[in-house]
């Protein structure tokens, strides 16, 4: 990866300018970054506020918890439920995770 920082590939100064899905666009253009990892890097790197990541186990597990009465849920369903979250579905997907396991995480 530091290979396309420094090829100029990667250019995080843009970062700031581009919207989510262009970021995400350009993560994944590295290989081994799906984009689950470039979720994440949006989430906790750029502390972007409006990220779902919808392939995310802990999300997917907490919506099911939560909303469905612990059944399976598909991302359609659960993009659909977090409309009303939005501009902040990051935020509700951290309180999500930690439905799961309240215990503080330290970092």
């Amino acid at each position: 990866m530091s290979r396309h920082f420094t090829e100029g590939r990667l250019n995080e100064t843009t970062w700031t300018d581009r919207d989510d899905e262009a970021i995400i666009k350009q993560l994944t253009e590295v290989k081994g970054i799906g984009r689950w990892t470039a979720e994440m890097f949006l989430i906790f790197h750029l502390q972007r506020p409006d990220v779902l990541p919808l392939d995310d186990i802990g999300l997917q597990r907490a919506i099911s918890q939560h909303y469905f009465d612990k059944q399976p849920v598909n991302k359609k369903t659960m993009l659909e439920l977090a409309k009303p979250w939005q501009p902040w579905r990051s935020v509700a997907t951290w309180y999500l995770w930690r439905s799961l396991d309240p215990l503080p995480v330290e970092y």
